[in-house]
């Protein structure tokens, strides 16, 4: 090459590595573009850095927020999040198994919350079932009302996708729809033990409030919907579609919830998982002589 053009080889070499910088520069834009672009803005800087260094590229975390802050793709964050629970009530409260569980595997714990969505002339509701092992969504549903129909119809979905072993803990708070006799049958009818959360304690079902602030910050607060057919649609594409199978989740390690699974040796639907672990409150042994 350098004879056909006439130039030395110190000329050819000088010239390479003056444009190779720019070169790999540009490439790594790209590369930030499209994995920014393919999750619609709905990632930060460390997932995106996680992505791009499983696909072979070596980026420093500073170099890419400078990228995402000068080409725009900062991940888009609005409103905060709101939580409703109506806990007073005559239903039974259940004992809170969940604060005192280790998990192995899937189809050990499962947590449950609901929250709202407002429209344009409307409020609607979305109940949530999530696996606390795989953080992975196995049942939803979305109506416009809070009646119990609407997480017996997400527990419902959620027992027909998994097919759980009897022991399961359901785990969610004190709202009157998980304590209604209705929602207590269908739980007693599978085998599944009812858990709730203490008063006032958001620490014992963060995992699915975790997914809620989620599922606003990424999707609800992105988007406006022409009715509630139109977010159904889209909340089927975010959660089983995007969130399940492709949103790399930091407490998993950045895999996926199905990566995540797959990757643990699940048993079959249907089948026994090993038993979590639970530890209890022990008093300390009286001193002799006390």
């Amino acid at each position: 090459m350098c004879r056909l053009a006439r130039v030395s080889r110190a000329g050819f070499y000088r010239n390479w590595q003056e444009r190779a910088p720019a070169a790999a520069e540009v490439e790594l834009r790209a590369a930030v573009h499209q994995v920014a672009l393919a999750h619609r803005r709905r990632y930060g800087y460390r997932r995106i850095l996680q992505d791009l260094r499983q696909a072979g590229l070596t980026v420093g975390k500073h170099r890419l927020q400078r990228i995402m802050r000068e080409d725009n793709l900062l991940a888009i964050r609005h409103r905060k999040f709101i939580l409703t629970t109506e806990s007073r009530h005559d239903y039974p409260v259940y004992l809170n198994l969940a604060a005192r569980m280790t998990l192995t595997s899937i189809n050990q714990l499962w947590v449950a919350d609901i929250t709202y969505i407002r429209l344009q002339r409307e409020f609607v509701y979305l109940a949530v079932v999530m696996d606390r092992y795989s953080r992975k969504v196995v049942g939803w549903a979305v109506d416009k009302t809070l009646a119990s129909r609407l997480v017996i119809d997400a527990l419902r979905k959620a027992i027909e996708e998994r097919r759980p072993g009897p022991g399961l803990v359901h785990h969610s708070d004190r709202g009157v729809q998980y304590a209604s006799a209705d929602y207590a049958q269908l739980l007693s009818a599978h085998g599944i033990i009812a858990s709730m959360s203490r008063p006032a304690n958001p620490y014992d079902n963060a995992a699915c409030e975790s997914f809620m602030k989620t599922l606003k910050q990424e999707e609800i607060y992105c988007n406006q919907y022409r009715d509630w057919m139109d977010l159904s649609t889209h909340l089927e594409e975010f959660i089983d579609q995007y969130y399940n199978r492709l949103r790399l989740h930091s407490a998993l390690g950045y895999k996926t919830p199905e990566d995540f699974e797959r990757s643990c040796a699940v048993p079959p639907a249907g089948q026994l998982t090993a038993a979590a672990t639970m530890a209890f409150f022990t008093p300390p042994a009286k001193k002799a002589g006390a």
